[in-house]
């Protein structure tokens, strides 16, 4: 009888892990069964909590729902994203804070195919998957151009592809964000387009760090940190 629960007890917890870390394999065969969603069909599903929640927030900051132009700020050591939001000809507003749930690697830019670090850098969204492994999913346009000039200048044939902002509270590489968030932000980037919206991700708040270098980080990263934190100050100029 106890090697019995002992064996009950390994099966379980290997279920778990199946369940957690096997999403790629399994949830494309959960997607063929019950079918595909649209985005469409996404937004209607989780449009409407989505919008109850977000609108009042930006009413009370006074800027526009859906706002003409979206950026949202991730840094990697807290493991939090901002979201900042701008009228036309008006400057950005700091609307509201999402806890990163997971996001692998340490600090620096992201450099090869699995190394699992979130990339650093000023990226686009380029595509929403409403039948993500992880919920709801938005893919970011990493490699971008900074990026794929320096791989191909240092011969780095495979620097990395698919990262996303997703749900879940798992990561390879990705902002992990939870199934509530994901909602959210996958509603207010469609509704205020993609092309309005840009990601900044650094590896601490500029008003509140200094940008370092970590060691052994390639010597163009001291180029990509001054962009990162002249992006940021065209959002946040106020230094803390």
């Amino acid at each position: 009888m106890k090697k019995f629960y002992i064996l009950l007890t390994l099966i379980a917890v290997l279920a778990i892990c199946f369940y957690q870390y096997g999403r790629a394999t399994w949830h494309p065969l959960v997607v063929k069964v019950m079918g595909k969603k649209t985005v469409s069909e996404v937004i209607d599903e989780y449009g409407p909590d989505a919008r109850n929640k977000l609108k009042p927030i930006f009413n009370q900051k006074g800027v526009f729902y859906p706002p003409p132009k979206l950026s949202f700020v991730a840094f990697k050591d807290t493991d939090t994203l901002e979201v900042w939001a701008a009228n036309d000809n008006e400057s950005y507003t700091l609307i509201t804070s999402y806890p990163v749930k997971a996001a692998s690697g340490e600090l620096g830019p992201k450099l090869e195919e699995g190394d699992r670090q979130v990339p650093e850098g000023i990226y686009k969204i380029v595509g929403f998957n409403p039948n993500s492994a992880y919920h709801l999913s938005m893919k970011l346009n990493y490699p971008n151009e900074f990026d794929t000039y320096h791989a191909n200048h240092e011969g780095r044939t495979e620097p990395g592809t698919n990262i996303f902002i997703h749900g879940k509270a798992s990561s390879i590489g990705c902002l992990a964000m939870g199934d509530e968030a994901i909602e959210e932000l996958f509603t207010l980037v469609h509704d205020a387009g993609r092309s309005k919206t840009t990601v900044l991700i650094s590896p601490t708040n500029p008003s509140l760090n200094s940008l370092e270098i970590p060691v052994d980080a390639p010597e163009w990263t001291a180029e990509l940190y001054r962009q990162i934190e002249s992006k940021y100050r065209a959002i946040n100029p106020l230094k803390g």
